[in-house]
């Protein structure tokens, strides 16, 4: 299952009320630690389906300890800004193992109100996926508005501070 996905936009606002508008969610400015101008559009489904919409020509590159936003594109970079969220079946153990059997980076990460394995395919393109547990962890959050309000509050306060 798709849970959420990352898009590039010449206008993040504008593609983010058309995603809205076709999915009917809402829309919300990301969390500070993304880049300015993206959006979130909230579907409140029981899968807890997010659309991410970044400024184009944002890539995602694999920072120390876990992904990182970039603007500030290299001429012929092999990074893309698009990502999803993917529930699956196999476990934490699983998923390493491929992605060292593999070469890629392959790492847990905990994003604060769920936690996710970062795989980079070929090392340029991520893919969060969701073991069983952590996909509960993430649907618990995103289809609880309440919980997803203090959590969005609790990421400003901690880029913030």
């Amino acid at each position: 299952m798709i849970h959420h996905i990352s898009l590039s936009a010449k206008n993040p606002q504008h593609v983010a009320n058309v995603l809205a508008e076709i999915a009917g969610g809402q829309v919300v400015p990301a969390p500070p630690n993304f880049p300015e101008g993206s959006r979130f559009v909230f579907t409140g489904d029981e899968h807890g389906t997010l659309f991410e919409t970044l400024p184009y020509e944002t890539e995602m590159h694999p920072d120390e300890g876990e992904a990182g936003f970039h603007t500030d594109q290299a001429p012929g970079s092999q990074y893309v800004a698009m990502h999803a969220y993917i529930s699956v079946p196999a476990s934490r153990e699983q998923i390493l193992n491929i992605g060292n059997r593999e070469g890629w980076l392959t790492r847990v990460c905990d994003r604060g109100p769920f936690e996710l394995i970062e795989f980079w395919i070929e090392n340029r393109q991520l893919i969060e996926f969701a073991t069983p547990e952590m996909k509960q962890q993430y649907v618990s959050l995103l289809t609880n508005p309440n919980a997803l309000k203090a959590a969005m509050a609790d990421l400003s306060e901690v880029k913030r501070g």
